[in-house]
């Protein structure tokens, strides 16, 4: 199964033309998942290269497509918000690169089993680390009504998600949701007539939204980007590649709160924050996949790259 797993990288041309800013150093993908952006840094330098994933499958992947790479490539089941903690257990004090791709990768929605996809019957589970608790199983069926509707309202962007809720929570008493297609069914029903045609599936939002909860996906982003912001080198770089618009939000203000010099309120006449500059930011706008990638990979299409440099 692992020498199957596949996962295109996205934006690939645009993360090696940000990330690399030498031939030789240290680099870390903190997403590796099926090593794309891996093998290319690799392959385009002779730096060291420290992939993270706390997916099990992506790692068995990424040790068989980088294997040509050798004592090169260090492998570690992690989630990446605990970054600093992995580089210390290697001696690793700086590094010139961070990388972090935050989708989801194709094997993971294309695994049935990983029940990711509204589009393959599954038990419902979206763990990315399978070793954590709380699955999608236990949201849907345990979560009460309320804190049901706050997910996928906040981290779903859905309109409709009172109605969902209360669907949900209407149908779970009658006998657990125990697949996705199910919950998929539940959703649309929900839906005005209008909706149900939209070229987005109708349970899209709402399985974003408790893949996110399951995954604790939004918490750790903007610790990450501290932590990774201290490790790097002046300089250095820092990639992030997100795929909605909450992960995007929370990296663009991130980049923007660390390239600000001061944080007083306006009405003070001077500085008395002293707050130190730590990043300066190369994309003004977030870079986009081109049309050609999204005609071949249609998962790239809402995909967006920011990139900050350390001073």
């Amino acid at each position: 199964m692992n020498a199957d797993f596949h996962h295109e990288p996205v934006m690939i041309k645009e993360v090696i033309a940000s990330l690399l800013t030498g031939k030789t150093g240290i680099y870390v993908d903190g997403t590796v998942g099926g090593a794309g952006h891996a093998y290319e840094i690799l392959l385009q330098t002779d730096a060291l290269l420290v992939g993270i994933d706390q997916d099990s499958d992506a790692l068995k992947a990424a040790e068989i497509k980088l294997a040509q790479f050798g004592f090169r490539k260090i492998l570690v089941k992690a989630n990446f918000v605990d970054l600093c903690s992995v580089l210390a257990s290697l001696n690793i004090e700086q590094v010139d690169g961070v990388l972090l791709d935050l989708g989801v990768s194709s094997h993971q929605l294309d695994d049935a089993q990983r029940g990711f996809s509204f589009n393959q019957e599954a038990p419902l589970d979206m763990r990315m680390d399978r070793s954590i608790q709380i699955s999608a199983y236990d949201i849907v069926n345990s979560f009460a009504q309320s804190e049901l509707e706050k997910i996928i309202r906040t981290y779903g962007e859905e309109k409709m998600a009172a109605r969902i809720a209360r669907t949900i929570s209407q149908k779970r008493q009658l006998k657990p949701v125990e697949t996705t297609t199910q919950l998929a069914a539940i959703v649309a029903s929900c839906m005005p007539s209008k909706l149900k045609w939209q070229k987005i599936h109708p349970a899209t939002r709402t399985f974003q939204a408790i893949r996110i909860a399951v995954n604790n996906e939004l918490d750790i982003i903007k610790p990450v980007i501290n932590d990774a912001t201290e490790l790097l080198k002046p300089g250095g770089r820092l990639c992030v590649i997100s795929f909605h618009s909450l992960e995007d939000r929370i990296v663009k203000n991130e980049f923007r709160s660390l390239a600000n010099s001061c944080e007083c309120p306006k009405n003070i006449p001077y500085c008395v924050c002293q707050k130190e500059v730590k990043l300066k930011v190369i994309t003004k706008k977030a870079l986009m996949p081109s049309v050609e990638e999204i005609e071949n990979n249609p998962r790239a299409r809402s995909a967006k790259l920011r990139v900050a440099e350390r001073i």
